[in-house]
């Protein structure tokens, strides 16, 4: 199979599975479908999602969908992000969710890779940094303490993120740390989508200092182990431009990109 025909067939399957099958949603978390859209509700803020021709919506009939999301969640006093995928039609979707008053945020490139494929080794840990399972709800909050001080932006909402997840597949869900000498230095965790083939590696964010060491790609193999241990045929990660190289290195191909249209209250 050529490069070209793998990363064709590995859409086909994040297509069929990944954008058809929703996770279980979390406790006030709910889903509700405006025709081939899915609106999700009850997040730290609103998500709409679809298929890849979003329905056959086009033109006007597009842009009023558009704006009854943004309406739906304005009357909430919420904000609501809209992802849109690289491949998705028609192509003035972006245009129209800017007209709108949606904003793109940073894009991130799809990579996939089949699990019994990937060539990943843990590599040596710096001196005195471990790896453990995150177990106790106390250490979410420095997860997300952590999150926000790498991406410099409030992520508390990781902490209760990964709460609900738990609470509604203990065994969905997996939460890695990386620490040394008490203090967590990079975090990361592998999401299985019931219903599909997939698993999805989440997180993976180090403090500056510690970048470049090891640590990254140690959690990266220990999530690749437990997914392949779990019978999961796909691994899949929404990669920043930090990550996307490192994941290429170890077997990922990128097959499409992934950009957040985040519409926001004046308030």
């Amino acid at each position: 199979m050529t490069d070209t025909e793998l990363a064709a067939t590995l859409l086909a399957a994040y297509d069929a599975q990944m954008r058809a099958v929703q996770p279980v949603p979390a406790p006030g978390v709910g889903y509700e479908h405006d025709g081939a859209l899915l609106r999700v509700v009850g997040e730290h803020r609103g998500f709409v999602t679809g298929p890849h021709d979003w329905g056959g919506l086009r033109d006007a009939a597009l842009d009023a969908a558009i704006a009854r999301q943004r309406d739906f969640f304005a009357a909430r006093g919420e904000g609501v992000e809209w992802k849109v995928r690289g491949y998705d039609v028609p192509a003035d979707l972006p245009d129209r969710l800017r007209a709108a008053g949606f904003v793109p945020k940073q894009q991130n490139t799809v990579v996939i890779a089949p699990v019994k494929e990937l060539a990943v080794t843990s590599p040596a840990l710096p001196s005195g940094v471990t790896l453990r399972r995150i177990t106790d709800y106390a250490d979410l909050d420095r997860i997300a303490a952590l999150e926000t001080t790498v991406w410099g932006t409030d992520l508390a909402w990781i902490a209760t993120y990964l709460r609900g997840r738990l609470a509604v597949e203990p065994d969905g869900t997996e939460i890695y740390a990386a620490e040394a000498a008490g203090e967590l230095v990079s975090a990361a965790w592998l999401a299985l989508r019931a219903g599909t083939r997939f698993a999805t590696l989440l997180g993976g964010s180090t403090l500056a200092q510690w970048r470049g060491k090891g640590v990254y790609r140690a959690l990266v193999a220990l999530r690749a182990t437990r997914a392949a241990a779990r019978g999961v045929t796909y691994l899949h990660v929404d990669a920043s431009d930090d990550s996307a190289p490192i994941l290429k290195r170890l077997g990922f191909t990128a097959v499409t990109t992934t950009t957040p249209y985040i519409w926001t209250p004046a308030s």
